[in-house]
C-alpha cells in the first residue's frame, strides 16, 4: 500500500503539472476518488447485502478520520500553509455536505431521494473544480520547475498506485473485520473503528507520501476531497441500492463529523499555517473520539 501510494502521488503530480492543472484539484478529484475505492466497496456492498450500520458508519468514520488523522499526521510530517481558496471554497464545501447529511438523516434513514441529491450535489462541486482548474492552471504553472514524467508512464504508475493501495486496504479490512467479529464487536463500533480506518489507509498513506515530497496541495486535496466523495458518491449509490436506516448514534457521530468540520475551518481563518502543533491536536482529538466510541 505505501509503495502504490508512492507511485500514485508520482502519477497524479506529474499529469497535474504537464497538464498545467493546480495539484489540488487532482487532489480534489481523481487521488480522492481513488483513495475512496475501498470506502466505495464497503458501503455498497454492505448496502447491497442490507447491512446499513455499516454502510453509513464506515463513511462517518472514515470522514473523521480523515480531517483529525489524515491532515494532522501530514502536518507533522511537514507543516504547510492552506491556500485561500481552499478555505474559501473546499473548506466550505466540506462543512456545507456535512450538514447537508446531517439534515438528510433527520427522518431517520437515507431514501433513494437523498441519493440522487448527493449525486447532483457531486457533479456540480466538480463542474465548479473545473472551471476553478481553468483559472489557477496558469498561476501555478509560473512556480518552480517541476519533474514530468512522460504521460503512458505517469498513467502506468496510476493505475499501479491504484492497485496496490486497494490491495493493501482490503487485507487490513478483511482480517480486522474477522478479528472484531470474532471478539462479539457491533457492526456500529467495527464501522466507526476498524472498517473507517483500514478503508482510510490509503488517504493517510498517500497524504503523508505526498506532504513527505512537498505536495502539501495534493495532500490537504486528497483529504478534503475524500471527504466529499465519501458522502455524495459512496453514500449516493449506496442508498439508490437500498434505503439506509439511521440510529442514534449515526446521529450523534454526524453531528461530531460537522463540528469537526467548522474547527478546521475556523482554525485555516485564524491562522493559514497547519502547524506540527495543530496536527498534534488533531491526533490528539482522534483518540478522544476513539475513547468516546469504546466507552460508548
Amino acid at each position: 500500500m505505501i509503495k502504490g501510494a508512492d507511485f500514485f502521488v508520482d502519477g497524479s503530480a506529474s499529469i497535474a503539472y504537464q497538464f498545467k492543472i493546480p495539484t489540488i484539484i487532482v487532489g480534489l478529484t481523481i487521488v480522492a476518488l481513488g483513495t475512496s475505492l475501498p470506502e466505495l466497496s464497503v458501503s455498497v456492498t454492505a448496502s447491497i447485502a442490507g447491512n446499513n450500520e455499516l454502510a453509513l458508519s464506515n463513511v462517518v468514520g472514515s470522514n473523521i478520520f480523515n480531517t483529525l488523522v489524515v491532515v494532522g499526521c501530514s502536518a507533522i510530517m511537514r507543516p504547510f500553509l492552506i491556500n485561500r481558496k481552499i478555505v474559501s471554497r473546499d473548506l466550505l464545501c466540506n462543512i456545507a455536505i456535512s450538514f447537508v447529511l446531517l439534515l438528510a438523516i433527520l427522518n431517520g434513514n437515507l431514501s433513494k431521494l437523498n441519493g440522487i441529491v448527493f449525486l447532483i450535489i457531486l457533479a456540480a462541486y466538480i463542474t465548479m473544480l473545473i472551471k476553478s482548474a481553468k483559472q489557477e492552471g496558469e498561476e501555478e504553472s509560473q512556480g518552480e520547475e517541476k519533474k514530468i514524467l512522460p504521460l503512458p508512464k505517469s498513467l502506468i504508475l496510476i493505475a499501479i498506485g491504484v492497485a496496490g493501495i486497494i490491495l493493501g486496504g482490503n487485507l487490513v479490512v478483511d482480517h480486522a473485520t474477522i478479528i472484531a467479529r470474532m471478539l462479539g464487536m457491533s457492526d456500529t463500533f467495527v464501522g466507526l473503528t476498524i472498517v473507517s480506518v483500514g478503508t482510510s489507509l490509503p488517504e493517510l498513506v498517500t497524504s503523508v507520501v505526498a506532504a513527505k515530497k512537498g505536495e502539501s496541495g495534493l495532500s490537504l486535496g486528497n483529504a478534503l476531497g475524500s471527504n466529499i466523495m465519501n458522502i455524495t458518491f459512496i453514500l449516493g449509490l449506496a442508498s439508490l441500492f437500498t434505503p439506509i436506516k439511521v440510529t442514534m448514534f449515526n446521529l450523534i457521530d454526524i453531528c461530531i463529523l460537522c463540528l469537526i468540520a467548522i474547527l478546521l475551518f475556523a482554525m485555516a481563518k485564524i491562522s493559514e499555517k497547519m502547524s506540527r502543533s495543530r496536527g498534534i491536536l488533531f491526533l490528539a482529538l482522534y483518540i478522544l473520539y476513539m475513547i468516546y466510541i469504546v466507552v460508548r
